[in-house]
């Protein structure tokens, strides 16, 4: 399977942060990509700097057929269309869109690194990618989500918070 982490903690012209993740939701399954699965939604600080504003994230399974660089083309126009602006290395955004997990493939180069290279460090690819998968196992490691999990520092454990929304996408 292929999973996806999608993200906000800013405003767009289509709406809030929840609006922003479902709206990229919608976009992707435009682009003929099939989801699977959507975890509920989960707000966190922003990382690295909490002092901006809070992250909303979900985890999504979906299913493509073509390469993780034709994928990661996809995401990149969608973000572009979120309003996405490169500027900084972790500022605020719109809509931040990474893929996690490409049916288990390793792959490090200067465009694209599967599985990401920090996905097991961070709440809040973790926490929801559990919602959807709580037998995931990492590619490189092989440790299931919920070891990761454990080794999350206490803080990192609990500034967390699982939401009471969810996506909802008309089949």
């Amino acid at each position: 399977m292929i999973y996806l982490s999608i993200g906000s903690n800013l405003n767009s012209k289509f709406g809030n942060r929840l609006d922003n993740i479902t709206k990229a939701v919608s976009l992707l399954k435009d682009k003929k990509i099939k989801i699977k699965k959507i975890s509920n939604f989960f707000e966190s600080p922003s990382y690295p700097n909490k002092k901006n504003p809070k992250f909303i994230n979900i985890a999504i399974e979906i299913e493509y057929s073509l390469s993780p660089k034709k994928l990661l083309k996809e995401i990149f126009l969608i973000e572009r269309k979120m309003e996405r602006k490169r500027n900084l290395k972790n500022a605020p955004r719109t809509c931040d869109i990474d893929i996690i997990d490409f049916k288990g493939k390793i792959s490090n180069n200067k465009n694209l690194t599967i599985p990401h290279p920090k996905a097991h460090l961070r709440n809040f690819v973790l926490y929801p990618l559990k919602d959807i998968n709580s037998n995931w196992k990492h590619p490189i490691t092989n440790k299931r989500i919920d070891i990761l999990i454990k080794k999350l520092n206490f803080e990192k454990r609990n500034e967390i918070t699982r939401m009471k929304e969810s996506v909802i996408i008309d089949s």
